[in-house]
């Protein structure tokens, strides 16, 4: 089929040069008759074009045949417009549409002459080497392929493409952000400007320069991210929870909802939404009260926990009856876990009531152990962040439902100066009484908490006394003070000029 195709081609070039075609074998030459002269081309008929697949076959160009399965019905059109007698079938070749060769019927030579259209323009040198290499492949039709019937191992073959595939989705998908959650179904945590990031130098513009100037200086800066503050880790680690649980609970709301909260004015806002992103924090509520207290919308937020660095604010939201706790920066800086929550607590004034250190503070040390012992199996009264407590607890529990008590990143800590032969018995069975536990309890017998804080490295530890936040801050550790019960010292009557950024 090659071989006629290559002459096929031949004869083409050689028509349109005007040249007399000389077969390359013998068999073609023993069609060929002695005397014979090609008629003219002006004689010759131009045939219409052949459509079959989207291109036309004319004598003036030569096309690639869109498919094989075409050939004889193609075949068959061209012997009827030429009118010309069927191939011959000793040869084998298909039937040729143009032919230099053979002569006209005989019905064709007594018909009266027609006019013919113009001949077709000689073919270009490249438009040659184009048909001879179209022409050249092969036009035979194809075998049908089998259909086979998947073998015993295609499903198992096919599995790991499927998840293949399926993570590749997920990975998609989880490129969107999530929905925050209802505030009446999530723990919130509201924080503060300042709580979050390290504005120390727009603070001394401030207090130094006055609002406006703060203000313009914000505005110049706002494409420059805030540096992290002391609780941007507390914030990392939420949200690494949230994305735990929302893998094990795709359409649960019981997630922490992170919320800034500050006194700051809302141009500032732009500065604090550059940071946010900066850093990839997923916080989408804000509350910008422009120089007036936020401490009246905590309530309507439905928050758990307040984290400021402005200690009045705090104590006016523990009035209120909310948790909150002044945050410190740490003295340095100390790796902690980027997987697992860590909270540790202190006992007495901060999960439970002052009750004890009333006692302390009234008759000393030995009534408080009396006290304790006789009290035993009476719970405490319940302190400011007991109920900060109880949300982590039942976060914690939708873990331990899937098994994951050990893998499970949130840890709780009790951390506290009592001693547990004497009075350790009490606070256990207090948060028993309440449903709630901790996974780790510390009782230190008045020893300092800052060496073994370093060992936990919590990313918040809360105490009322500013005697072991300091030392957890000299330890490196991210303490905050909760100022409720009988060890605060008494309130100052005359307020400090604070900065819109203190929140």
């Amino acid at each position: 089929m090659r071989k006629d195709s290559c002459q096929t081609s031949d004869l083409l070039a050689s028509w349109s040069a005007g040249e007399e075609y000389e077969p390359r074998n013998a068999e073609s030459a023993a069609v060929r008759r002695p005397g014979f002269r090609p008629p003219p081309l002006a004689s010759l008929k131009v045939l219409p074009p052949v459509h079959f697949g989207r291109e036309a076959v004319s004598t003036g160009e030569l096309s690639r045949p869109s498919h094989s399965s075409n050939t004889r019905a193609i075949n068959r059109e061209v012997e009827l417009n030429t009118q010309r007698p069927p191939p011959i079938p000793a040869s084998g070749r298909p039937a040729r549409a143009l032919s230099r060769r053979c002569p006209p019927p005989s019905h064709a030579r007594d018909a009266p002459p027609s006019r013919s259209p113009a001949p077709p323009a000689p073919l270009s040198a490249a438009a040659t080497r184009s048909a001879r290499a179209g022409s050249s492949r092969s036009m035979e039709p194809e075998e049908p392929r089998e259909l086979r019937e998947p073998g015993p191992g295609a499903e198992t073959a096919a599995a790991p493409r499927w998840e293949e595939a399926k993570t590749f989705y997920d990975n998609l998908t989880s490129k969107k952000k999530p929905k925050s959650p209802k505030p009446q179904n999530a723990v919130t945590i509201a924080v503060s400007s300042r709580a979050l990031f390290r504005m120390d130098e727009e603070q001394r513009i401030y207090m130094e320069q006055g609002v406006e100037e703060y203000v313009r200086y914000q505005l110049e800066h706002e494409n420059e991210p805030f540096s992290p503050g002391p609780a941007f880790p507390f914030v990392k680690a939420l949200e690494a929870v949230n994305k735990r649980l929302r893998e094990l609970y795709p359409e649960s709301e019981d997630l922490f909802d992170i919320v800034l909260v500050t006194n700051n004015h809302a141009q500032v806002g732009v500065r604090l939404i550059n940071s946010i992103n900066h850093y990839d924090l997923f916080i989408e509520r804000f509350c910008m009260t422009g120089g007036n207290s936020p401490i009246c919308y905590l309530k309507a937020y439905h928050t758990n926990l307040y984290l400021s660095a402005d200690a009045e604010k705090v104590q006016e939201a523990i009035d209120e009856g909310i948790a909150a706790a002044t945050i410190f920066s740490p003295s340095r800086d100390v790796a902690v876990s980027q997987s697992q929550l860590r909270v540790a607590f202190d006992g007495d004034a901060v999960l439970f009531s002052d009750e004890s250190e009333r006692i302390v503070k009234a008759h000393g040390l030995d009534s408080f152990f009396e006290h304790e012992k006789a009290h035993e199996n009476k719970p405490l009264a319940q302190g400011p962040l007991k109920g900060f407590l109880e949300a982590l607890g039942r976060l914690q529990k939708k873990f331990y439902s899937k098994g994951l008590r050990l893998e499970c990143p949130i840890r709780t800590y009790l951390v506290t100066a009592r001693s547990a032969a004497s009075s350790g018995a009490r606070a256990l069975k207090t948060l028993r009484s309440w449903g709630l536990e901790t996974d780790e309890a510390l009782f230190l017998a008045g020893a300092p908490k800052g060496p073994l804080l370093e060992k936990i490295r919590p990313h918040i530890f809360f105490d009322d006394q500013m005697f072991h936040v300091a030392g957890a801050q000299e330890m490196g550790t991210v303490a905050a003070h909760v100022p409720y019960g009988v060890a605060q010292t008494p309130r100052r009557t005359t307020p400090t000029k604070q900065a819109p950024s203190a929140q």
